[in-house]
């Protein structure tokens, strides 16, 4: 028999999805997982197509590894059930069963929005936004899970798929949860918000992330106000206080109002800049250092602020909370040795391009100012403007050696070229040359910044450049607001 938190049987799954039962009715489901690699006993795998890999070719592989049900599209259930025929496996033994649906995430999302609401005592919070919204996460998640019983998503799981497999963790001894919700498509918001309806949706800001996919900032508003679209009237919304696209955000909105920010957060009074080392808060007369450095940090600080004075929660937490705050691997961190790395790799787009660059501006260091811009994907046909920009403002930066890496950062190589920058000038598109170039020209004392889309795995080149002392990938190393000296 199964272990652990019994969550649906196989026939009441059907039911909710509204699919076709073969195999034992009576399979009990204690687990979620839409990667058959992360199957365990009693689990359900959802038999998702990917972009690389179609679930349906993993059935059998979960099935033999102790998945006691399957999502499945019904349109595959002939082939898929003469594949399943000659095996000796639990479908046959009549441990498992295969639930049968026109569309696998579809079922996956009634199935985690039916657990969800199973749970009508848990105070919801979702977080959305161009940028920020996990570090805004981890800075309410530290300062609610102080004084009540919390649930989060892990990581980034904030995705049409990664958000519905996140309400499975869900308990009774829950009493709030913190969400973010991201998206890919136009459409997913309004999904996603339908699955968690938030009691309070906080919107970090509306930028450039993903623009090449919706094809304009509005649009991009348009989308990322979903969130608030299963209001009725009693939830609140926060809205960032100088938000460009605010009127349009709140336009038609269901619910209560409150803004965030530098005048707006309720019993914020100031905070001072400490560098690398974050900012020194003062909070209802509390003060305390917020160890995340950059004023895009000091923000999404300022948003949790409003989330905790929004639930009632006391000073006493909030500066404790945002006091242990650290930096997630490639978000802001601040990384410490022969030379100074901020690694700033996990996402780009030119919003946080921008922030980064004033940030390396603003700090003072002993050596030189080194600053390598990978490509920012996903900026579709404004990628050559935006890539120009961003080179532009590099070129008019602090900056003693600007380093571009990836074929879209072409132009704005080609921009400093044009605005006569005097630095060190380089534009790669190997990773193997890039390394040696910037290897070659680091020297103590020297401040580093590495800044690109994900996908660029730029933290290889920290990973190149640092001892072994300093860890590997972002685990390990002494950071920047750690309690060590």
């Amino acid at each position: 028999m199964a272990r652990g938190h019994r969550l649906f049987g196989a026939a009441e799954a059907a039911r909710i999805v509204g699919g076709s039962l073969v195999g034992n009715a009576e399979a009990s489901i204690v687990s979620v997982a839409a990667d058959s690699r992360q199957v365990e006993e009693g689990s359900l795998f959802a038999a998702l197509p990917g972009e690389r890999a179609d679930g349906h070719d993993f059935i059998a592989q979960a099935l033999a590894t102790g998945a006691s049900c399957v999502l499945a599209r019904s349109e595959r259930r002939e082939s898929l059930m003469a594949g399943l025929a000659g095996a000796k496996g639990a479908l046959e033994a009549g441990k498992a069963s295969i639930v049968f649906v026109d569309e696998v995430l579809a079922a996956l999302q009634a199935l985690a929005r039916e657990h969800r609401s199973r749970h009508p005592g848990l105070y919801r919070v979702g977080i959305t936004g161009s940028s920020g919204k996990t570090t805004t996460k981890e800075c309410a998640a530290a300062i609610l899970g102080r004084s009540r019983r919390l649930v989060l998503n892990e990581g980034n799981l904030n995705s049409d798929i990664g958000l519905s497999i996140s309400m499975f963790s869900i308990r009774s001894e829950h009493e709030i949860g913190v969400f973010e919700m991201g998206m890919n498509r136009k459409g997913e918001m309004g999904e996603l918000a339908a699955v968690y309806e938030p009691d309070l949706a906080l919107i970090t800001n509306v930028g450039t992330a993903h623009i090449g996919i919706l094809g304009s900032r509005q649009a991009i508003a348009e989308e990322k106000k979903m969130i608030f679209s299963r209001f009725t009237g009693e939830q609140l919304a926060l809205v960032r206080e100088d938000e460009e696209q605010k009127a349009l955000l709140v336009e038609g909105l269901k619910g209560k109002l409150r803004e965030f920010g530098a005048r707006s957060t309720s019993g914020f009074r100031g905070a001072r800049d400490l560098g690398l080392a974050g900012f020194d808060v003062d909070w209802e007369g509390l003060r305390f250092r917020f160890p995340l450095a950059g004023r895009h940090n000091l923000m999404n600080a300022l948003a949790a602020m409003a989330i905790a004075e929004a639930v009632g929660t006391a000073p006493e937490d909030v500066a404790e909370g945002l006091a242990s705050v650290r930096p997630l691997f490639g978000r802001s961190e601040v990384i410490r040795g022969e030379f100074t790395v901020i690694r700033d790799c996990y996402n780009s787009n030119p919003d946080s391009a921008m922030a980064a660059i004033a940030l390396c501006d603003s700090i003072e260091c002993a050596g030189r100012r080194v600053y390598v811009l990978g490509s920012m994907l996903e900026l579709g046909v404004i990628s050559e403007a935006e890539h120009r920009r961003i080179g532009a403002a590099a070129a008019a930066s602090r900056a003693d050696a600007l380093f571009f890496f990836g074929d879209e950062t072409r132009p704005g190589y080609e921009e400093a070229v044009a605005a006569g920058y005097a630095g060190r000038l380089c534009f790669e598109t190997s990773f193997d040359a890039l390394r040696g170039s910037v290897a070659s020209f680091l020297r103590a004392g020297d401040l580093l910044l590495l800044k690109a889309s994900r996908g660029m795995e730029l933290e290889r080149l920290s990973d190149a450049l640092l001892p072994p002392s300093a860890g590997k990938t972002g685990h390990d190393q002494k950071r920047e607001g750690s309690d060590a000296p």
